[in-house]
């Protein structure tokens, strides 16, 4: 064999090989697609009136955390919080306690994952919105590359709720 029949031959074998890897990785559980760490882009809900609203607001932070054992930490937060001008969280004013709770959501669990219906189901233990715990929420889901959206039909700030996440790499 040649050298240049060799190249052609080693390339091939090379693009061959990079196929079947992404082809494997493009075949992978959606369980498998969510283990990591996700950090907040976007989240909106869409109203039965069609109005579309920014719990978080244009700026929102987060972070979801999926790990390999089915245990989650899913954490919104508006990032304009007021300062407690008490220093203390424990004496904050109504005005200063009301926007923390409609800034922030967060909580933690256990989740599955159906795989046929591209859903997460969520095993919420407890949240900052007490009506969610010990509640079990199913959640459409959509992996695009390290992009990942979260659909709950029943948003808690009404209509249904879109989360964007990215993955940390």
């Amino acid at each position: 064999m040649d050298r240049k029949s060799a190249l052609v031959t080693m390339v091939t074998l090379l693009a061959g090989l990079g196929f079947c890897v992404g082809t494997a990785a493009a075949q992978s559980s959606l369980k498998q697609q969510l283990i990591g760490t996700w950090t907040y882009v976007i989240a909106y809900n869409i109203m039965p009136n069609g109005a579309r609203i920014e719990p978080q607001g244009p700026n929102g932070k987060g972070i979801l955390i999926m790990d390999a054992n089915g245990r989650f930490v899913w954490d919104l937060i508006k990032p304009d919080l007021p300062r407690f001008a008490s220093n203390n969280r424990q004496t904050g004013t109504e005005a200063e306690n009301r926007a923390v709770v409609q800034g922030a959501l967060a909580c933690f669990g256990t989740y599955e994952v159906d795989e046929a219906g591209k859903a997460l189901v969520m095993h919420i233990e407890y949240s900052s919105f007490p009506n969610f715990n010990g509640a079990e929420q199913r959640r459409s889901i959509k992996i695009e590359n390290d992009e990942l959206t979260v659909i709950n039909s029943a948003g808690a700030s009404g209509g249904t709720a879109y989360v964007s996440w990215t993955r940390v790499k």
